[in-house]
């Protein structure tokens, strides 16, 4: 360690010689001016889709050299976010398709207003509104923000079909205060354009989402996660040590070794047999505090908790405080009220504005979710059915309203019921 420390700080003492191979005659020969590579080499990166001047730019994708280690992870360029997996994947995943089966509908909507949309936003990209609303929900928490691109307008000039475009298609910059979009060589015009911004700055041309924040909690999940699938693939072998009674060589060392963990792996789950004095003595205590579960748990935790998900929902453990659920409504009430609306509110609000005419709104229906059990909800219906108006004498909720809202008939329900 000093020789290297010396000669990291200092020219190389005389008597060291230099490597004498011509690096260029040495493969890969990546040094020197007689290089035996071609620059631009294919295999070099994996390019995804043929450029072109009206479409999305071609995708470069990271792949392994020949020298790249077999265990590490080539970089994650598909976002501009972090690497969604694991516990991030679950959470987002989860808020997506919960919010993707609300089912929207118009607030103050004109009857001559024409919202075909609602169905389906684009039938030649989309199955229906939840495959949308799903891609919307996903790219607004995993990266911190989401593109709409309107593909075509009504005669009233409010769009008529529109998708999402992933993010690392579009690119952004600020101009003179206002936002200017490009895909490829094209821009965008900014009405065509819809850019729904997690957190924002009115200096900042992009979004920033929770997970940017959390990097590290999530690093550290992904991390702890590669550790345990690691020794899961190294036969569940905990560190230990091996005592002889007798000093060995290094390469008696090395064969002992050698051979205890080909007959572990070969043999998981049965007993070890030991002879000669051998002794095998474990580093870790148990299985428990190899795979550092609670480290692992604690960052799943906090990752669900920076994407407004309880940890219970995604089989985290709840921790066992005073902080405690009553029964499953309230757990799913209160993911809704903390989680999910907010989220909701803000995408809807940032659509409503660029699809329908002012005092117009979208919003979702958000009974699918925290919908009451029945028996409350026919005391509520009760209680409405008793109210009446003095001026006309009719109920506030009738028997068909009632029936609607709890879809006994064969009807389209009117909005404004109980929500």
């Amino acid at each position: 360690m000093a020789r290297l420390w010396q000669r990291a700080i200092r020219p190389p003492p005389d008597d060291i010689t230099p490597n004498p191979n011509d690096p260029a005659s040495v493969p890969p020969s990546t040094v020197g001016p007689d290089q035996l590579v071609n620059p631009g080499d294919p295999h070099g990166v994996t390019v995804e889709g043929a450029a072109t001047s009206s479409g999305p730019p071609p995708t470069i994708m990271p792949s392994a050299w020949s020298g790249w280690p077999a265990d590490w992870w080539t970089p994650s360029w598909s976002s501009r976010g972090a690497a969604v997996t694991g516990i991030a994947w679950t959470c987002i995943d989860l808020n997506a398709s919960v919010l993707s089966t609300m089912t929207p509908y118009l607030v103050n909507a004109a009857p001559s207003l024409t919202a075909d949309w609602l169905r389906n936003p684009d039938p030649d990209v989309y199955t229906s509104w939840d495959e949308f609303a799903k891609q919307l929900f996903w790219d607004y928490q995993a990266t911190g923000e989401v593109f709409v691109l309107s593909t075509a307008e009504y005669a009233t000039g409010w769009p008529a079909r529109f998708h999402v475009v992933p993010p690392w298609y579009v690119n952004v910059e600020m101009d003179a205060g206002f936002r200017r979009y490009t895909i490829g060589s094209v821009e965008i015009p900014p009405r065509q354009m819809l850019h729904v911004r997690y957190q924002s700055t009115v200096a900042d041309a992009h979004g920033h989402g929770p997970l940017e924040a959390g990097g590290a909690f999530v690093a550290a999940a992904g991390v702890l996660a590669q550790y345990g699938t690691g020794l899961a693939n190294a036969g569940g072998i905990p560190a230990s040590v091996l005592e002889h009674p007798e000093e060995l060589s290094a390469e008696q060392a090395l064969e002992l070794r050698q051979q205890w963990v080909t007959a572990r792996q070969s043999s998981l789950g049965e007993p070890a047999v030991l002879s000669g004095g051998v002794k095998w003595t474990a580093t870790q205590m148990n299985p428990k505090d190899m795979a550092l579960l609670e480290l692992q748990q604690h960052n799943e935790s906090r990752v669900a908790v920076m994407l407004g998900v309880p940890p219970f929902l995604v089989g985290l453990p709840s921790g066992g405080d005073s902080m405690t659920y009553s029964n499953v409504n309230a757990i799913f009430d209160y993911h809704w009220r903390a989680g999910l609306r907010p989220k909701a509110d803000a995408v809807m609000s940032a659509l409503s504005e660029w699809l329908l005419p002012r005092g117009t709104l979208i919003e979702v229906n958000q009974d699918v979710y925290v919908q009451p059990e029945p028996l409350q909800r026919a005391q509520t219906y009760q209680i409405l059915a008793g109210i009446t108006d003095p001026a006309t004498g009719k109920p506030a909720m009738t028997v068909d309203q009632i029936q609607q809202a709890e879809r006994l008939v064969n009807a389209t329900p009117q909005e404004g019921a109980i929500r």
